[in-house]
């Protein structure tokens, strides 16, 4: 059930840090993190590289810290 959450929660937002996903889920960075992973394989996430941006406009994270995962839409969805 969380994994479709998290998968929702993603879609809309496009791109989310970790900490952001685990705000909005109440649930711990570490638990999301191996679902990710299981998204990530699957191919319906990526995980940004360090430094990428979160697509906020705040600047109030640690870019060396911070996880940045970005929802992939399926080939040949209609947006």
């Amino acid at each position: 059930m969380i994994l479709s959450r998290l998968s929702d929660t993603l879609r809309q937002q496009r791109r989310a840090s970790l900490d952001d996903l685990a705000t909005a889920l109440q649930a711990a960075p570490e638990a999301l993190e191996a679902m990710l992973a299981t998204l990530e394989r699957k191919g319906r996430v990526r995980r940004l590289p360090a430094g990428s941006s979160c697509g906020k406009s705040c600047c109030a994270c640690d870019p060396k810290r911070l996880q940045i995962y970005e929802w992939i839409e399926p080939s040949g969805s209609i947006s």
